[in-house]
């Protein structure tokens, strides 16, 4: 692995040549990943099993099929829930630790999941998609930090990638489920109420595990943080790492104990920080893919496939490209780095949702009617819309699926970053429940075409925003990664100054 060093007066990051970890060389670290990942795996499942539970849903209740303002909240409410959760999520976090959060994340979306499953009207509905959302929202920002404190920083976006493969991942299990029950009395109570065996099987593993290192050495049980360092790196790499853990947790305790949701605005390179991060949690909900992943059976049948089983089929397709292109941006992100990979796939992403507008455009105006001389040009067209979904899942899900969530990761300081982490999580959630509940009023107004062309133009704002704020951290240490945002704020001299702010 290659260790960068701590800058000298030169400012400059020295590589320190030797042994590279791999993601697979250390199991301990990996079972750790994969079992916190089992919080993205019901992100994932709960954000695609809606979907294609709501086709069936409209056909039990009347009430549904008849409202499409019910329908959107069926959706949102555990974006809703989401949001709650993830900004509590990030003081429960640094108040009582990963594991814990974890473990109450699964409590509550276990709990939603059978209310779900048993909900007799659609308001009971409404209520379980509350309590799914709120555990879904607690561990969007639990796993994704867990995961990161415990990785190796040469391989840490690749690690907190594996939890977005995890979320991808259950997206795709989503519409396997919605396949296999279509044909089975009580459908979509059976979609909804089987998220509850991933749920019970994470909270058994995480009693398991151990807490995070580094929030055990803030809070100063140091025997347990060097125990748990010590299944991570070797005897050599573990001396250094501790070194840097000790000078970090003692500028922690210089400066406050503790931070308030309010303290991240009173600091210039915090605010910075989370402007980046938060920015990035926007985009990555305005540029449209949970637009594409929730609603993506009703795309589909707006592109011309009426049968629900196929529009399941054709979105199971979808999904499975986005697992697929996730692995891709884990064996990218520690390679060519969070900027590059977040700049190339928003360049797809524009290219791919002016095809889709395109497809849209085409078929509204009756294209086919007036320059065709067969009747198949509407069946064309809605293979192009599907392969327009494809194209835009392709370039989406290596770049801004994994990059945002790493980024926001690693950018913050240890006691801000259970805080950070939520409040960005929580911006991401609000920019989801915006999207679900606008995005089929706002086609019956502009139409799929001129939604579409919105969305490449948000797509484009954010390619700049990228480029103007969001620095490069691959490979950076924690505390690397903390002078670079003083550098930022400050100059050369930002530790100085930041310390005189601080004072003031």
């Amino acid at each position: 692995m290659t260790i960068l060093s701590m800058p000298g007066s030169s400012g400059m990051l020295d590589p320190l040549p030797t042994r590279r970890m791999s993601y697979f060389s250390n199991q301990y670290v990996l079972g750790l990943t994969v079992t916190a990942g089992i919080g993205g795996l019901l992100f994932g499942y709960d954000t695609g099993v809606i979907s294609g539970a709501l086709l069936y849903i409209r056909d039990d209740f009347k009430v549904v099929n008849e409202n499409k303002f019910l329908q959107e909240t069926i959706v949102s409410m555990a974006l809703a829930g989401a949001m709650i959760g993830a900004a509590g999520g990030g003081w429960v976090n640094d108040a009582y630790g990963r594991k814990r959060a974890t473990l109450l994340a699964d409590v509550v979306f276990a709990i939603g999941s059978l209310v779900m499953c048993a909900a007799p009207d659609p308001y009971v509905l409404i209520l379980g998609r509350l309590l799914v959302g709120l555990g879904v929202g607690i561990a969007s920002v639990t796993a994704p930090v867990y995961i990161a404190e415990a990785s190796p920083s040469e391989i840490r976006g690749g690690l907190v990638g594996m939890n977005v493969l995890m979320i991808t991942g259950g997206q795709f299990l989503s519409y396997l489920v919605n396949l296999a029950f279509t044909e089975v009395s009580g459908t979509w109570r059976w979609m909804l109420g089987v998220a509850v065996v991933p749920a019970i099987l994470q909270f058994i593993l995480m009693l398991l595990l151990p807490e995070s290192p580094r929030w055990l050495y803030l809070k100063n049980e140091k025997a347990k943080a060097v125990a748990v360092l010590a299944k991570i790196y070797d005897s050599d790499r573990l001396e250094e790492e501790i070194d840097q853990l000790a000078a970090a947790s003692d500028d922690e305790v210089q400066s406050k104990k503790s931070v308030s949701y309010f303290d991240v605005f009173k600091s210039k390179e915090m605010r910075l920080a989370f402007f980046a991060g938060a920015g990035l949690q926007a985009f990555q909900q305005f540029t449209g893919i949970n637009t594409v992943m929730y609603y993506s059976p009703t795309i589909v049948q707006m592109a011309g496939f009426s049968s629900n089983q196929l529009a399941l089929l054709l979105s199971l397709i979808v999904a499975a490209m986005n697992a697929a292109g996730t692995i891709v941006g884990i064996f990218l992100i520690d390679r060519c780095g969070r900027r590059r990979l977040a700049l190339t796939s928003l360049s797809g992403v524009i290219i791919s949702l002016l095809i889709l507008s395109g497809a849209f455009f085409l078929q509204s105006t009756r294209f086919c009617d007036a320059h065709t001389l067969h009747g198949n040009c509407g069946s064309s067209l809605g293979w192009f819309a599907v392969s327009g979904l494809a194209l835009y899942i392709a370039f989406f899900s290596p770049g801004m699926g994994p990059v945002p969530w790493a980024v926001n990761s690693e950018i913050y300081p240890e006691a801000y970053r259970g805080v950070c982490g939520g409040m960005s999580a929580t911006v991401n959630w609000v920019s989801n429940l915006i999207v679900a509940q606008t995005f089929l009023s706002v086609i019956s107004v502009l139409g799929t075409s001129g939604t579409f062309l919105i969305i490449a133009g948000v797509a484009m704002v954010a390619f700049v925003f990228v480029v103007l704020f969001v620095p490069e951290t691959k490979g950076l240490t924690f505390e690397q990664v903390e002078k670079l945002w003083r550098e930022k704020a400050w100059g050369s001299d930002g530790s100085q100054q930041s310390l005189l702010a601080a004072e003031a």
